[in-house]
């Protein structure tokens, strides 16, 4: 970048410090595996995870730590083939989640028994019971007779996966999701060179990444003098405390009117604080 940023001035008409530049976002999808409720709770990842570990270090068979944690059925490569359940009866689907709530609570109170666990190993371990325990807080909740029951709609900030604990839901559009993150892109106007990036989780706002965007820039010695960004931006930072040199170019939003005067029709003098309407005898409002 910085080459070509020098054959630019010597070429003239461009300077790093005063600087025409658009800002947007993209879908970044995650590498890590999406998985529904039953496997992020514990037994087809998360507490296989754990135990796998275990196994490991003590240079023993899955299936049998498995077995003496009480949780059979995660030596199994399918946690929906272990289980052995019609997954389309919802009395079958209460029970398994009840069987991997079991499981779960069964193998943190072996874990906690295991004296012979180094450290790092603990660590790992507790990590993995404390994801599944995560998954269950978000999706899981206490039903009228006291047994656990799949929470209905999607919890704010919903973990999608247990490999990769920052990826989340995104929206590019009301009719496409996509899983993971969402890429922005600072670009120069004048010559193409990206000036600075942020990766954010798919779910959050687009304002969330412009301090960094802003740190950036900062860091580089460069100023911005026109941002050309979409509306998801407006109410971030950049644009909320500006510099006074800062313009900001931004697509309206559509106008619509009701029964009575066009919003058209209407001048807004911000520095005055007053609305001026033109169609009529002018009139002016604090």
């Amino acid at each position: 970048m910085e080459r070509t940023v020098e054959m630019a001035k010597k070429k003239g008409g461009f300077s790093s410090r005063s600087l025409r530049a658009a800002l947007d976002s993209s879908p970044l999808w995650g590498a890590a595996r999406v998985e529904d409720t039953y496997n992020l709770l514990g037994l087809g990842h998360a507490l296989r995870k754990a135990l796998s570990v275990i196994a490991r270090q003590q240079e023993r068979d899955l299936a049998d730590v498995a077995a003496e944690a009480g949780a059979e059925m995660v030596a199994g490569s399918s946690l929906k083939a272990a289980l052995d359940l019609d997954w389309d009866d919802p009395v079958a689907k209460a029970q398994a989640l009840s069987t991997i709530l079991q499981a779960l609570d069964a193998v943190e109170f072996w874990v906690q028994q295991q004296q012979s666990l180094d450290s790092h190993t603990t660590n790992q371990v507790n990590q993995s019971l404390i994801d599944g325990r995560q998954v269950q807080a978000q999706d899981v909740e206490v039903a009228g007779d006291g047994s656990p029951k799949l929470r209905k709609g999607v919890a704010k900030d919903r973990r999608i996966s247990i490999e990769d604990a920052q990826m989340r839901h995104g929206r590019k559009s009301r009719s496409q999701r996509f899983d993971g993150y969402k890429r922005h892109v600072l670009r120069d106007l004048d010559i193409g060179v990206v000036w600075a990036v942020g990766i954010t989780p798919a779910n959050l706002p687009e304002s969330v990444v412009t301090e960094a965007i802003a740190s950036d820039l900062e860091s580089q010695d460069v100023e911005l003098q026109e941002l050309h960004i979409d509306r998801a931006y407006l109410n971030s930072q950049m644009v909320k405390q500006r510099p006074e040199g800062l313009t900001i170019i931004c697509k309206a939003w559509s106008v619509r009117n009701g029964e009575h005067f066009d919003k058209r029709a209407f001048v807004l003098d911000w520095e005055s604080h007053l609305i001026r309407c033109q169609e009529r005898s002018e009139h002016s409002f604090l």
